[in-house]
């Protein structure tokens, strides 16, 4: 492997693991609110440990960098400054105990409407998306964007689930904010969505 495949693999046993702990999270998120720990040993080490030994078994396949050409690598390495930037704005406006889901495994925690969240809903999301991305453009293998289009629509589940999360904890107070505030982008396609 080489040190762009060593990155794309890195961030993606980072950032491929997130939406599948917030899968097995979300739907019951009663049970885990009462077993905050476990949530983190059960859905953490199961979504980290099933996507590791993924990249591992199939790292040959998914890791082919020297077939990737300068423009790709450019553009990876551009999207993975990207969501670097998208993750120090979080933190710095969150902490680190509400990027790792405090807040919401607690089932406290105040709406946050400031600074990156005053444009776009979930930066956290969107800089994921934009890292994937990056790291198959890394990866240079018709594999691993076989695997990240597999991983969109349950990175898209995950967060239809956490907006439902959103407005049963927020209420009203949510409901406004989705609808002044985009999803992913700073900007709307359609007037009303949400």
């Amino acid at each position: 492997m080489t040190v762009l495949d060593w990155v794309a693999a890195v961030v993606l046993l980072i950032q491929l693991p997130i939406p599948l702990f917030w899968l097995v999270v979300h739907p019951v998120v009663g049970f885990w609110r009462r077993h905050v720990g476990a949530a983190y040993v059960v859905a953490g080490a199961g979504s980290w440990g099933a996507v590791g030994a993924f990249l591992y078994n199939f790292r040959d396949r998914l890791f082919v960098s020297e077939q990737a050409p300068l423009w790709a690598v450019v553009a990876g390495l551009t999207l993975l400054v990207g969501d670097g930037y998208i993750l120090y704005r979080v933190k710095r406006e969150l902490g680190a105990a509400r990027l790792v889901g405090k807040a919401e495994l607690a089932g406290g925690g105040e709406l946050a409407t400031h600074g990156i969240y005053a444009r776009v809903r979930h930066p956290r999301y969107t800089g994921m998306m934009a890292a994937v991305v990056g790291a198959c453009l890394l990866a240079g293998s018709l594999l691993m964007w076989v695997v990240a289009t597999a991983w969109f629509p349950l990175a898209l589940l995950a967060t239809e689930l956490e907006e439902r999360e959103l407005r049963a904890r927020f209420g009203a107070a949510y409901l406004a904010y989705s609808k002044r505030v985009p999803r992913f982008l700073p900007f709307r396609f359609w007037p009303h969505e949400e």
